[in-house]
């Protein structure tokens, strides 16, 4: 071999021993890059659990980077607190909980007030890539996890407080809603304490503002009750049953409910507590400590002279409502409930609707829909009414779906949009009174203020016709059951208090009577000088007597058959419907 040609083997050698020699020490070089992002990756994990923010670190930095370029957004809650308007919607989110912590559930839900963001973690169609569904809702406040229920309150309930202590009969209305381990029912018992100190430091005069109503001219009375499975539970009277009935004026009264006067804060707290340790909380796969029914404080004011109504505020402590996952383990009775929950919230959101619909005309307000807003039926149809809503949502983004239910109920009920300007409206006096008191107590942190946001920033895919056409059959199907489902549960409840009113007037109580119509026949045939007659006439009454019996039983029974048969169906359209649908 020639020595030209040895030398180019040799240069080829070189050259291709160099080309593997660079593509190992870029194969190092990115082994070292994927170990170091390993490394970081695992720090950061640490990190975020160490924060209290565990879960998936890529979709924690997605959130962070998010919020990093949003955080300039948020407003001033003081803003938002000049209009003068007669539904407040708020939305309150909650700190990460141990459970979530435990369970690896990193936050998924901002607060910038008044616009909150719920970041859904998605997976690409790779199953590989990762990203986030971005779904924004406004309202008038949204608090983040850093809010106290001293600002919850300021904002949302102490408007009211002056309203209702002003003497002109204003109804004032403040709902808690969310899912079940929200927060919702420790914001609420927060707020009555807030409310304890505020109502009577403006009756006592103390207050700088204080105007209207006094301890000098009106009474303070509580009634504390629940509605759990349509009935309704006095509170503050050993759960004593109430029933609801409509006097000749149109008025509602809750007959058998005790109201029980309060003479200073300490009293009403007492009360209260007293309330709270007694309503109706069942363990669910949720929470442990679940509220199964409304639970309704009604706080009265009262002239002393005439009795006349000076105000009143009703603090309603909605029951907590779950997801689908939740209820797969719920026996027949806790299925009941969330029907009734359900068909509660349903009928609440068209009333509180209705009161926007009535500056346009439209008088109609379907208060009757449900026991709830039956009784609350004055706080939709006076012209005096005003609501507040505090909407709770668990941050977890594992409760994402649920969060968005409840974030998409309390926007349907204001249906204001991202992006709507603020409803334009003069100042009130209470409202300035209300903002200078707030600022006495503690001053604000001034924020910018944002620009506009788009209404939502996710994605759809886009899908064929013929699976547009099976979903909206399937839908059309699953409604129906629905719909279906919840006839058969307020029939179930008709039929469970028809069955439990005969079983106790007609046959206890008539057998009682028929028992002792039969021991006086007794002492009368086995008393000495007892004639024939005596006896045939014993006889003859007491065939009447078992036959009366005989058919009182025979009644029971079927009755009995209905009710089972009820029963029966509304299982089976459980197993068939899955779970009601969230409002």
């Amino acid at each position: 071999m020639s020595s030209g040609r040895r030398s180019s083997m040799m240069a080829r050698k070189d050259s291709t021993r160099l080309r593997i020699e660079k593509m190992e020490a870029e194969r190092q070089d990115r082994r070292r890059a994927a170990q170091e992002r390993k490394q970081s990756r695992a720090q950061d994990q640490q990190r975020s659990k160490e924060a209290g923010d565990p879960g998936d670190i890529d979709f924690i930095r997605l959130v962070q980077k998010w919020r990093a370029s949003h955080q300039e957004q948020a407003q001033s809650h003081e803003d938002s607190a000049q209009e003068q308007q007669r539904i407040c919607i708020c939305v309150r989110k909650r700190p990460i909980s141990d459970k979530e912590i435990q369970r690896n559930d990193h936050d998924a839900v901002s607060c910038l007030h008044p616009n909150v963001w719920v970041h859904s973690a998605k997976l690409r169609v790779d199953g590989i890539s990762k990203y986030l569904d971005h779904n924004s809702f406004r309202f008038d406040h949204a608090f983040d996890e850093h809010a106290t229920t001293d600002d919850v309150y300021r904002f949302s309930t102490m408007p009211l407080i002056d309203d209702v202590c002003s003497g002109t009969g204003v109804r004032a209305t403040v709902f808690a809603y969310g899912q079940t381990g929200s927060g919702k029912t420790f914001t609420m018992e927060g707020i009555q304490a807030l409310v304890s100190e505020d109502l009577f430091l403006l009756l006592s005069g103390q207050d700088e503002f204080a105007s209207g109503c006094s301890f000098d001219n009106t009474t303070v009375t509580v009634a504390y009750f629940e509605i759990y499975g349509g009935y309704i539970q006095d509170l503050l009277n050993d759960r004593h049953r109430c029933k609801i009935l409509e006097d000749g004026k149109g008025e509602i009264v809750v007959s058998g409910l005790q109201e029980y006067e309060a003479h200073d804060s300490k009293q009403f707290l007492s009360l209260l507590s007293s309330g709270n340790q007694t309503r109706t909380t069942h363990a669910t796969e949720a929470n442990d400590t679940s509220s199964r029914s409304h639970a309704i404080c009604q706080i009265i004011l009262r002239d002393k002279a005439s009795g006349k109504l000076c105000g009143k505020l009703s603090l309603v402590d909605l029951a907590g409502s779950e997801r689908g996952n939740d209820t797969k383990s719920h026996n027949s009775q806790r299925r009941t409930e969330s029907a009734e929950i359900n068909t509660s919230l349903l009928a609440l959101k068209e009333c509180i609707r209705a009161l926007e619909d009535n500056k346009m005309g439209n008088k109609h307000v379907p208060y009757r829909a449900s026991k709830l807003t039956l009784i609350l039926k004055d706080c939709f149809t006076s012209a005096l009414a005003k609501t507040t809503m505090i909407a709770t949502v668990s941050p977890g983004a594992s409760s994402a779906d649920h969060t968005l239910n409840t974030l998409r109920y309390a926007d349907r009920i204001k249906e204001q949009k991202v992006g709507d300007k603020p409803n334009s409206g003069g100042k009130s006096s209470g409202r300035s009174k209300n903002l200078e008191r707030a600022k006495s107590a503690s001053a604000l942190v001034e924020r910018p203020r944002a620009h506009s946001l788009p209404a939502q920033s996710h994605t759809h895919v886009d899908k064929s016709t013929e699976q547009k056409r099976v979903e909206q059959k399937q839908k059309t199907v699953a409604d129906d059951d629905e719909a279906e489902l919840r006839r058969v549960v307020q029939s179930l409840f008709e039929q469970e208090e028809n069955l439990l009113n005969f079983h106790m007037s007609t046959k206890i109580q008539e057998n009682a009577e028929l028992l002792t119509e039969e021991g006086k026949m007794l002492q009368n045939v086995q008393r000495e000088g007892a004639t024939q007659d005596d006896y045939d006439e014993y006889a003859a009454r007491l065939g009447c007597i078992l036959e009366r019996k005989t058919m009182l039983i025979a009644m029971l029974e079927d009755r009995m058959a209905s009710f089972r048969a009820q029963l029966k169906k509304e299982e089976e359209l459980s197993k068939r419907v899955g779970n009601l649908s969230q409002y």
